[in-house]
Parts: structure tokens; sequence; C-alpha cells
């Protein structure tokens, strides 16, 4: 058997240990990307309930380039809906500095609030 084959569609195949072969795949240049919390989440999800978009994804070389792009706008979507939801509660700098420990709490509570809403309306989708 050959050590190396190339398949029909290009793709390059090399012979395991096993006696099968499997393909060489490599991340093209330029899509190493950070990806953060929102799209490490993301990946999970795809990876455990959308499987064939993970793998479509993972093996046309886009899946880093992909998950950066949602990570990016889950964190300025998060941005947004705080920004929003603090005008609409009237939680201003005159209350953080009046009440310091309300200002705090009500600030978690819209942050947590509003990554409630991003993950369940872009990562878990």
């Amino acid at each position: 058997m050959e050590k190396h084959i190339m398949g029909e569609k290009g793709l390059s195949y090399t012979l395991g240990e096993d006696g099968l072969y499997y393909p060489d795949l490599k991340l093209t240049e330029g899509t190493h990307y950070q990806i953060g919390r929102y799209g490490r989440m993301r990946k999970d999800f795809l990876k455990e309930h959308r499987n064939s978009v993970y793998m479509e994804l993972l093996l046309g070389g886009k899946l880093n380039e992909y998950l950066h792009g949602i990570d990016e706008e889950c964190y300025q979507r998060v941005e947004l809906l705080i920004e929003q939801m603090k005008a609409g509660a009237g939680v201003t700098e005159d209350l953080k500095a009046s009440d310091q420990m309300r200002w705090v709490g009500l600030m978690n509570n819209l942050k947590n609030a509003a990554e409630e809403i991003v993950l369940k309306e872009m990562v878990y989708l």
C-alpha cells in the first residue's frame, strides 16, 4: 500500500499504522485567530448539536474565522445591550457616585441579562 495518495477532490491522504488512510488537514495561512469565550461556547455547541455544520466549517478551513466572527459579534452585542439597558433602568454616573454598591449590583444584573440574551440569540442557535 502506498504511504500517500491523492483523493478524487484533490485532498491528500496518509496511511496510518492501522492500515487506514487519514486526510492531511492543515489550517491555511492567515486563519488563526484568538477565540474568546463566546467563540469557544459556539464551537462546543456546534460539536455536540450541529455536527454537520461543525465538520463543514472545519474541513473547509473556515472554522476559526467563523468562531472569531461570532466572538466579536457577541462582545459587541453585549456592550450594546448593556448600554441600552442602563438607559432604560436609570443606571447613571450620578447613581454610581451616590450609591456605589447599588450601582454595582444593578450593573451586574444588567451584564448577566445581556449575556443571557446573547447566548440564547447567537451562541446556542
